[in-house]
């Protein structure tokens, strides 16, 4: 993995990777030093425990000088040194005829190191088991020749609680480490929520649902949602003003134009045809950089709108337009539809296409409005006299007219196509099977 996708790599990953690799290094050395300890602990106690039966042996030696033989006439209290080979045994002897050793050795002898302190030392048994043996020389009054005295004891029972102790002291730790990391994973699942509810805020506003983030949040993240709210609540402001500002400068560059256009035709015919040339560029060239500042509003906050609300204006006059032109306009049904654009923008959608459609209609317009794939389709249909291929391209281009006769700036469809790309719609004409033109608009981002 190299360091760019690293660094994407999301905060609880991180997070929960560093606290794996720390459980995978600690616990180890942990059980390690457990186990380590533990083992010289049950060593070092063993090893105490065959210091207290050499005591034992060593208190209950006696030489019987008349008949030149060592006894023990004290018992050790365990049952093993009774038991042929138990593992457990004791020996004295004096490296020449004298020899006492336990029952359980039988016939068998431990070897032996002459030396007058404690030795300790691992050696093979009558069975070739590995015995822990304690031995040290010592000294009887009336016997003129040095005791040699050794206890041994078997190992395989502290071998075998040592290994069935490690055997639970591992499992302990995996399921500790187990638990450890359940533990940081919900850890971070409870702290990382506030940012989770911040993500989700953040969404709820793209779609249009909630125009604040909530600010019930700790404190640290209560200072980021509260300066998210301010740029949100300072952009939505400079869009409406941006919008607002474009509206009065439309209405005030209008009339001076206007008023040109008009001297204009008192002008000699050879600077006529090209001041009015240039006030026509002047005219569509302000009013289409216009209508792309009235357009780019607020796309990326969009509310969600209702159709049938939104929609409803627009029909009622367009009815009342079709009534005073005598033409039929078939209102669609509207669907129980919410739409994530903005109500003024898709206003501006349809009444433009009406209004052209009732422009070059001779008796009839049709609209019809459905769902399809998440999409919104807009259709619109007249039987006017229709338009050419060539025409319906130019009809979308900036300032496109098809007849010079009628009236409009013929910056209806263009407008129209420029809010219809700023939400990532599409716009089509198309022969019409009434004659006339076909027109389809398709609008994504369509929300139950």
């Amino acid at each position: 993995m190299n360091r760019h996708l690293l660094r994407k790599l999301p905060i609880a990953s991180r997070m929960l990777a560093t606290s794996l690799i720390l459980v995978v290094l600690v616990i180890p050395v942990a059980g390690l030093l457990l186990s380590y300890n533990l083992r010289e602990a049950v060593n070092t106690a063993f090893d105490e425990r065959l210091e207290s039966l050499l005591n034992v042996v060593l208190a209950g030696i006696e030489y019987d000088r008349q008949t030149d033989t060592l006894v023990l006439n004290q018992r050790l209290g365990d049952a093993r040194f009774d038991q042929v080979f138990s593992g457990w045994y004791w020996q004295i002897s004096d490296n020449a005829s004298r020899v006492l050793t336990s029952r359980s050795l039988w016939d068998q002898r431990l070897p032996l190191t002459a030396g007058p302190q404690l030795q300790y030392s691992t050696i093979s048994g009558p069975n070739g088991e590995t015995l822990r043996k304690l031995e040290r020389d010592v000294r009887l009054p009336r016997l003129p020749v040095t005791l040699h005295v050794a206890v041994a004891a078997d190992l395989s029972e502290v071998d075998t609680a040592l290994a069935r102790f490690e055997q639970l002291l591992w499992l302990s730790l995996v399921s500790l480490g187990i638990l450890l990391l359940l533990g940081i994973w919900c850890q971070l699942h409870w702290g990382l929520e506030p940012l989770r509810r911040i993500r989700s805020n953040l969404q709820a506003v793209e779609r249009g649902d909630c125009e604040r983030l909530d600010t019930d949040l700790p404190e640290e993240l209560n200072n980021l949602a509260t300066a998210i709210n301010t740029v949100l609540e300072r952009d939505r402001q400079l869009m409406s003003r941006a919008r607002t500002a474009a509206g009065n400068l439309a209405h005030a560059i209008k009339t001076p134009v206007s008023v040109m256009m008009t001297t204009t035709e008192q002008l000699p015919a050879s600077q006529r045809e090209t001041m009015a040339s240039e006030l026509k560029r002047l005219n569509e060239a302000v009013r289409h950089h216009l209508a792309r500042a009235s357009a780019a509003g607020p796309v990326v906050l969009r509310p969600r709108v209702t159709l049938s609300v939104a929609l409803e204006p627009v029909f009622n006059g367009i009815s009342r337009l079709a009534e005073r032109k005598n033409i039929t306009f078939q209102k669609p049904e509207v669907p129980p539809l919410q739409l994530q654009i903005d109500a003024q923008d898709l206003q501006e959608i349809v009444g433009n296409l009406l209004e052209n459609a009732l422009r070059w209609a001779t008796s009839k317009v049709v609209m019809a409005i459905y769902s399809e794939a998440d999409n919104l389709y807009l259709s619109i249909v007249d039987d006017g006299p229709g338009m050419s291929s060539q025409s319906r391209d130019e009809a979308l281009q900036r300032g496109g007219r098809l007849d010079e006769q009628r009236s409009g700036s013929g910056l209806g469809l263009s407008i129209v196509s420029e809010l219809i790309q700023l939400y990532d719609g599409q716009l089509q004409l198309k022969p019409s099977p009434m004659g006339g033109l076909l027109v389809t608009v398709c609008l994504p981002c369509l929300a139950a």
